[in-house]
Parts: C-alpha cells; sequence; structure tokens
C-alpha cells in the first residue's frame, strides 16, 4: 500500500521553526554538548542528501506547491535531522537533563503548527508531499540488518551486561519519530487534506516504526565507538575503552542517578 507523507503550513512555521533551532543549539553550547550538537548538525546534512538527493533526484518522490524545493527540503532536512539526532544522542548517553531536554522539544513541535496557524498571514500555504512506495523497501531492509545484527549479537553473550538493550533502542527510535509526527498530526500539518483518518493514522504508524528507527543500530554503535575514546565535550578520555567495555558502561549508567562515565563528565 503507498503510504503518502504530506504537510501544509504557512512559511512563517519555518521561520519560527528556525528561530527555536538556534535556541536549542544555543542552550546545548551553554550547556557544554558539544559532540551533541556536531551530531545533529552532521544528521541534518544527511538527511537533505538522502530527501533531496535520493526521494527527489532519484526516486522522483516530491512534490511540493507554493514554495522552492531546494530551500524548503534544506529547512526541513536540518530541522527534523538536528532535532531528532540531538534528542537521540541525548538518550542514548543518558544526560541527566533527559525529562527537561524532552518537553522542550515536545511542547515546540505541538505549539509550533498552533502558532503559524492563528499568526501567519499567507494566503497561500506551502504544501510539500512524498510517496513511499519506490523506497519503504530499502528502508526496510537497513532495519532488518541493522536490528538483525544486533539480535544476533546478544543472542551469543552469556553475560547480561554485553546484551545491547534492545527495548531501550527501539523505544528511543519509535517514540522520537512518533513524537514530532503526532505534533504535526495534532497541528494540522501532518496529512492536511486526507478525507480518511485511516489514511492519517497509516503515515503515523508506518513512519514511527520505519524511518527514525530504521537508524537507531547504527547511531548507538557510532554512539559507542566514539564515547568510547572521547567526551562530550570532544576532549581524549583519561583511559580509552574497547567498544564492549563501553557498552558494559553505557548499560552500567542511569538518566538520574549514579554511575555517570567520564563521556558525561
Amino acid at each position: 500500500m503507498e503510504v503518502i507523507a504530506r504537510r501544509q503550513f504557512d512559511p512563517l512555521y519555518i521561520w519560527l521553526d528556525i528561530g527555536f533551532l538556534v535556541l536549542l543549539a544555543a542552550l546545548l553550547l551553554l550547556r557544554r554538548k558539544y559532540m551533541t550538537v556536531l551530531v545533529g548538525i552532521a544528521f541534518g546534512i544527511i538527511y537533505f542528501l538522502v530527501d533531496y538527493g535520493l526521494f527527489h533526484l532519484v526516486f522522483h518522490a516530491r512534490q511540493i506547491e507554493g514554495g522552492n524545493l531546494f530551500l524548503v527540503l534544506l529547512w526541513m532536512s536540518m530541522s527534523y535531522g538536528f532535532t531528532n539526532f540531538v534528542w537521540i544522542w541525548l538518550w542514548i548517553s543518558k544526560d541527566k537533563r533527559l525529562l527537561e531536554w524532552s518537553l522542550l522539544i515536545l511542547l515546540w513541535w505541538l505549539v509550533c503548527p498552533m502558532l503559524s496557524a492563528t499568526f501567519g498571514s499567507s494566503e497561500q500555504p506551502i504544501i510539500i508531499q512524498r510517496t513511499t512506495g519506490s523506497y519503504h523497501g530499502w528502508m526496510a531492509i537497513f532495519l532488518f540488518v541493522g536490528y538483525a545484527g544486533l539480535i544476533v549479537w546478544n543472542i551469543f553473550q552469556r553475560e547480561k551486561a554485553l546484551r545491547v538493550n534492545l527495548l531501550w533502542l527501539l523505544a528511543i527510535g519509535i517514540l522520537v519519530q512518533f513524537g514530532w509526527e503526532t505534533g504535526l498530526l495534532l497541528g494540522g500539518i501532518r496529512s492536511a487534506g486526507f478525507e480518511n483518518f485511516s489514511d492519517k493514522l497509516l503515515t503515523l504508524v508506518t513512519n514511527s516504526l520505519l524511518e527514525t528507527n530504521l537508524g537507531m543500530p547504527y547511531i548507538y554503535l557510532i554512539f559507542l565507538a566514539y564515547s568510547a575514546r572521547f567526551t562530550e565535550k570532544l576532549r581524549r578520555r583519561s583511559i580509552p575503552l574497547s567498544l564492549s567495555a563501553r557498552l558494559i558502561e553505557n548499560n552500567s549508567e542511569r538518566v538520574r542517578g549514579e554511575g555517570c562515565s567520564e563521556y558525561l563528565a
């Protein structure tokens, strides 16, 4: 079944969101979350290369009305690429202020569409959509390979401390996407113009299960490899760790409590 991801919004939405991105980045830098900011920027660029380079140029899945496709996709990619992966990095690093960061992001995803709908003045909204039938199969392959690799790893580990917390990764991958998909849906941006609620729900569920979640095994391996040797402040750890040792350490860490590693110091 073809899943159509469609958004309709006032141009004010873009400017409000850019302002929030600047605020979020500034707060992270003030809290010396340097690697988190770099990860967000890097994946914003990757999102753009995938969205414009693959979805548009290769699969011809993108359509737009009322805006410049290149510029709108650049903003969208940097917006959700930056915010999603900043949030993911904070989750997997088990930041002590994860609750506060999470509420800030979720609140913005909820209120931004409402603000733009109330205070926007453009008579011509921006409508952008993509079909998914040409590439969801490829995304499913990435999802299966990543999680299957972690499952096989866990099967052969006798020590519990060496097993990847798959439920934790699934929760992050699904909930991050679900959070902003729900904000867009409640704000009247996602699937605007769809008459059937089932069509809106299909887009919400499919994207939440697949799109961000497919990258979780890979981003977690990147996190382990980086944090085994470097800190959040881009400094070398005094005692570098192996991947397995860093996995054990990360499993022992808690979001709020003792046991935070040198990576977070």
